[in-house]
């Protein structure tokens, strides 16, 4: 459940806002006096509460899809309908239910898996959660704006039915924003489009089953995929269904296959005197662009370790002590960048290229050097260089990334405070 307030906005180190990042509400707990306020990324701060508990709960699913109240968000090929550049467009029920049906929730998990025919299309109806702040559903304890997000892109079975819909929308003066690596939505819309995008492009990489290669179905509200026992493929109508080969997953707790994140590790790392800061880049960077350090966390891996393995294979750089900063979801397709800022060893600040091919260059770069970068240089990946920029500065990513926010937590003396235990 979501405790965000994306209407506050945080200062940047030079004192201006940064636009539209979501911010916890504040709190005087033992743990904020302690270590600071809590740091909330792009992509993170829904305004929606999952009630995930609900998933299984048909006769929730189906009154929240009936409800006049709720909201669609329509994905053609992962790129979302919107409004303009900032904002979602949400449509209503009629307008899916050509595609879903009247009631998508109607049946049971044991009876979609038994009506299961793996030679019909389903579309894929997922549901994200209910604003609790927005009169809507009521259901038991729960009271509140249902939403969903339907993937509307053309294939299979349901391709005339799909492309009917996006011609009618797209009519309207709606359009679908490219998906790929949507950065403009403002932050309550940006986590609700995060959720979305996840859920759906991990159902659709996920159509046969891991234990035996067998088709798979989307079942609780797209949170689940499973493989059926029984399938109806080439069967005439009220033929009875084809029992179909054994599969390890229909065997003890390994029945199910839920949605897959992937934990990555991003880094600030201080040299050993608390001045300089490391930056890397590669060659997909514009020139004089910089970030801090990234990379996967592997099975058997602490936090920590992942962050120094990682720094050391990139950079050559040995780093001693690692904090955990914040953390952040990144739909691209599936991560959780968890950041840290680490302090490099005394006499471990040699940059060695030759362990990995992945950086291109990697320097340390005086705080005075990044925050004239932070003021002046701050652009997305494929953005020109902002007004004010000279030619040959330190650039850098923009506030919606968490490296931003790693390098100005540096900047803000987040190392400076050592907290009496």
């Amino acid at each position: 459940m979501s405790n965000s307030q994306p209407e506050k906005k945080p200062q940047d180190v030079m004192g201006s806002a940064i636009p539209d990042l979501p911010v916890l509400v504040e709190d005087d707990s033992m743990l904020s006096r302690k270590f600071g306020r809590e740091v909330a990324n792009y992509f993170s701060g829904s305004p929606l509460n999952r009630v995930s508990f609900l998933r299984t709960d048909y006769g929730f699913l189906r009154a929240a899809f009936a409800h006049h109240d709720a909201s669609f968000l329509l994905l053609n090929n992962l790129s979302p309908l919107t409004k303009d550049a900032a904002n979602l467009a949400y449509v209503s029920r009629d307008v899916v239910v050509p595609l879903t049906g009247e009631e998508p929730f109607k049946n049971s998990e044991e009876e979609q898996l038994k009506d299961f025919n793996s030679a019909i299309t389903q579309p894929i109806v997922l549901f994200l959660g209910i604003d609790e702040k927005k009169t809507g559903l009521q259901y038991r304890d729960y009271n509140g704006k249902p939403y969903f997000a339907v993937d509307i892109t053309p294939k299979g079975t349901i391709a005339e039915k799909a492309t009917s819909i996006v011609d009618i929308v797209k009519a309207s003066g709606v359009s679908f924003l490219d998906g790929r690596r949507l950065m403009s939505l403002n932050a309550p819309e940006a986590a609700i489009y995060a959720e979305a995008r996840a859920l759906l492009d991990w159902n659709s990489r996920n159509p046969f089953c891991g234990g035996c290669g067998q088709p798979t179905t989307s079942i609780n509200a797209g949170w689940k995929r499973v493989c059926p026992p029984r399938d109806l493929a080439g069967v005439p109508e009220g033929g009875e269904p084809k029992e179909r080969a054994d599969c390890p997953t229909r065997h003890g707790i390994s029945n199910l296959c839920f949605p897959r994140t992937d934990p990555t590790v991003i880094m600030a790392i201080v040299s050993a005197d608390g001045n300089k800061l490391l930056l890397g880049r590669n060659k997909r960077f514009p020139p004089n662009w910089y970030s801090t350090l990234a990379g996967f966390l592997e099975p058997g891996e602490s936090i920590e370790e992942a962050v120094r393995r990682e720094t050391w294979e990139e950079s050559g750089v040995t780093v001693g002590r690692v904090v955990i900063h914040s953390s952040q979801p990144w739909p691209y397709p599936a991560n959780l960048m968890i950041g840290a800022i680490g302090q490099a060893a005394p006499g471990g600040e040699t940059i060695h290229l030759g362990h990995d091919e992945e950086l291109t260059d990697a320097k340390w770069y005086t705080l005075d050097e990044v925050t004239e970068g932070i003021a002046k240089g701050v652009s997305g990946l494929g953005e020109p260089a902002p007004e004010g920029y000279k030619e040959g500065g330190l650039r850098l990513p923009p506030q919606t990334a968490i490296a931003n926010q790693l390098i100005q937590a540096v900047l803000k003396g987040y190392l400076d405070v050592v907290p009496k235990i």
